[in-house]
């Protein structure tokens, strides 16, 4: 359930963030609820920025590049799906997640039909509200993506979920797809157990869970079978990195 904190405390999460944080546009006109959302959102590295009504979710569209706009549905003035067609009449593609109290089937395929990404129904958990916006980002990302992905001798692709090296290819699984991805994205970087677990397991598990470790353990085995030598390398209390080159 949405848990409501006092309107004081929620401020200090509008704004702010690095520049590599999820920029996201919050549009609520109850104050407490949007001052809850930003901060559970900031608290977890996201950059967010709250407006109160249409017109204004309207001028911040068209002002800066959001990475998601979580949207009330109903609003005062311009009301939220008034808001949802305009931006999708000027192609405005950012992924919206609409916010209601309405929650009949109807209200929701109305809202998805206008343009909405994903909808939820109020009261609703903060912690899903979070996974749903990471979520929409990452699709986002990958859509954007090169279909393949080349790594040294290593081969990834997006499409087909498989691995290649040299001439010998191994089927992968949609998630070890995903993960090896994160990897190539930035070849030679090492990538944190938290990140991994943020974008292949699109949600916060527990640090100490090991379904990190066990994924890495399988992916080895398999791209081993390439004739990678050491084609995931481990950085301990850092993260993972790909390596090794076709044999």
């Amino acid at each position: 359930m949405l848990q409501i904190a006092e309107p004081e405390a929620a401020e200090a999460a509008d704004g702010g963030g690095d520049a590599a944080a999820i920029r996201v546009l919050v549009v609520e006109d109850d104050r407490v609820i949007a001052g809850e959302i930003a901060e559970f959102l900031g608290d977890r590295g996201m950059a967010v920025t709250r407006v109160a009504d249409g017109a204004a979710a309207l001028a911040q569209a068209g002002q800066a590049a959001w990475d998601a706009i979580v949207l009330d549905r109903m609003l005062p003035g311009i009301d939220g799906m008034e808001v949802l067609r305009r931006l999708r009449a000027v192609d405005v593609a950012t992924p919206v997640l609409v916010l209601t109290a309405r929650g009949s089937v109807g209200e929701r395929i109305a809202g998805l039909e206008a343009g909405a990404d994903d909808y939820m129904v109020k009261p609703f958990s903060l912690a899903e509200l979070d996974a749903r916006v990471r979520a929409l980002v990452r699709g986002r990302t990958l859509a954007r993506d090169p279909a393949v992905f080349r790594v040294g001798g290593l081969t990834i692709d997006a499409a087909r979920h498989t691995a290649s090296c040299c001439t010998r290819t191994v089927p992968l699984q949609p998630r070890e797809t995903r993960f090896l991805i994160e990897l190539a994205r930035q070849p030679g970087t090492i990538v944190s157990k938290q990140v991994l677990l943020e974008r292949v397991w699109n949600y916060h598990f527990d640090p100490r869970t090991k379904i990190v470790e066990t994924h890495v353990s399988r992916l080895r085995a398999k791209l081993t079978t390439l004739g990678l030598a050491n084609p995931i390398v481990s950085v301990r209390n850092v993260g993972y990195r790909l390596g090794g080159e076709c044999g």
